[in-house]
């Protein structure tokens, strides 16, 4: 009896040491959902999928939290949303760009004021009527696009001294998880901000108060995301009904945009931890490709070398890619045509000269033809566009609006259906403009 007695706590022993060994594997066996750390409610009212409910169910977790997933031989791995950056530079961040997609019209819908009133679902569902998912990005990814240029209008979202809401902080930091859970690189912007972020004389005082309390905020937020997270300072920086906002603006504006470039620079730094290194994005006036605007941009002083790139956005040639009348449009696009490749190579070509060359990388953050049901040439089009830009050291960002169709005029206007991803189904509009985009990478 008393050997029986022996070998029996002998074997309880051995079990005890199993469990508490496995318990590990069970406790991490499937990825933790991302939420705001305080546990503010995120309104996604009527729109509750699978992985918004675990988000409810888990509301306490900390958004500094690292993910755990597993790899596909069950093995326990960690992605990191926070980390040290490891000193990539802009120039490493752009050429590890294989195609970028913009999440367009989404969460940059506004309607030039504040919208206290709103959920944060209304504000992302404004214009598009879709909550984005994680699963947009896997799909994304899976279809070989590797960054994601995230356009967000905070104006909307803020009071009258520049404070942004709770809740639609904490639906983007929501949003960036889910770009950096699918393996991509993200850029956050500030988007369509022209009613704070103002390029008169007149005008600068506020705008450079405004502009530094936003990004204060933003660079606080990130402050240890790693080296995949870029910030881009604005987004298409003008005065809308000028003259010239579409030809690169007054030397007036130009300058006063180089003063918030460097405020940008200067306050995301300030803010320190990985943001002392971050790669930062600046843009020409309008992100404009014409000869003034690039000419005009001026460098900022950064504290470190080799962490800054430049934003522009090049619709070329105009009368094929952008325009929306009827009139004086082209539905054919021809590669040995001068006078459908030199639109878009001589924009292309200054840039290398101004920065490229010269240790400054080009972010192309928007590109892409509007749908004229012409998807031949929009795809060979693309294609030569791309292609051209990589042998320049520029990074592509395809324009997503989530418009599909083709160009019509409506009560309120022309549309501009840029649309590529059916994000409800998360298939594409047109597979093939995604094949050749991706053609450019494998050719590269």
């Amino acid at each position: 009896m008393k050997k029986r007695l022996i070998i029996f706590s002998i074997v309880l022993a051995i079990v005890a040491v199993l469990v508490v060994i496995r318990l590990p594997y069970f406790v991490n066996d499937r990825a933790e959902p991302v939420s705001d750390a305080t546990g503010t409610d995120i309104d996604m009212t009527g729109s509750q999928n699978s992985h918004n409910q675990n988000i409810a169910e888990h509301e306490n977790i900390p958004v500094q939290d690292k993910l755990h997933a597993q790899d596909n031989d069950g093995a326990d791995i960690e992605t990191a949303l926070h980390g040290p950056a490891d000193g990539i530079t802009a120039t490493e961040w752009v050429s590890n760009v294989t195609v970028g997609w913009n999440l367009g019209n989404t969460f940059d819908a506004h309607e030039n004021r504040r919208n206290p009133e709103m959920t944060v679902r209304e504000m992302e569902t404004r214009w598009m009527r879709h909550v984005t998912t994680p699963e947009n990005f896997a799909a994304l990814r899976e279809a070989g696009f590797n960054a994601v240029r995230f356009p967000v209008t905070w104006y909307k979202a803020t009071d009258e001294e520049y404070n942004i809401r709770e809740d639609w902080m904490a639906r983007i930091i929501e949003v960036v998880g889910y770009i950096l859970e699918s393996d991509m690189q993200v850029i956050l912007n500030t988007h369509h901000e022209e009613e704070i972020f103002k390029l008169l004389d007149e005008q600068m005082d506020e705008t450079k108060i405004a502009l530094a309390k936003v990004w204060e905020k933003i660079a606080n937020t990130f402050r240890d995301y790693d080296e995949r997270l870029a910030f881009e300072g604005l987004g298409e920086p003008r005065t809308p009904g000028s003259e010239a906002q579409w030809r690169g603006g007054t030397e007036e504006e130009r300058d006063n945009l180089n003063i918030l470039n460097q405020l940008f620079v200067d306050t995301v730094r300030e803010t320190g931890g990985n943001n002392s290194h971050r790669v930062l994005i600046i843009p020409t006036y309008a992100a404009s490709g014409a000869e003034v605007a690039q000419r005009g941009l001026v460098i900022p002083t950064d504290s470190i070398s080799d962490r800054l790139a430049v934003s522009l956005h090049v619709y070329t040639p105009w009368e094929f890619a952008l325009r929306t009348s009827h009139e004086g449009t082209w539905t054919q696009w021809n590669r040995n045509n001068p006078r459908d490749t030199l639109p878009i190579t001589e924009p292309m070509d200054l840039a290398y000269e101004l920065f490229v060359s010269n240790g400054i990388p080009i972010v192309m953050g928007e590109m892409g033809a509007i749908n004229r049901d012409n998807t031949a040439a929009r795809a060979a089009w693309a294609e030569f566009y791309v292609s051209y830009a990589r042998s320049k050291g520029i990074a592509c960002f395809w324009w997503d609006n989530y418009r599909s169709g083709v160009v019509e005029r409506l009560e309120w206007g022309w549309t501009q259906p840029f649309g590529l991803f059916d994000r409800e189904n998360n298939t594409f509009f047109h597979p093939e403009i995604v094949d050749a985009l991706m053609a450019t990478v494998v050719s590269n």
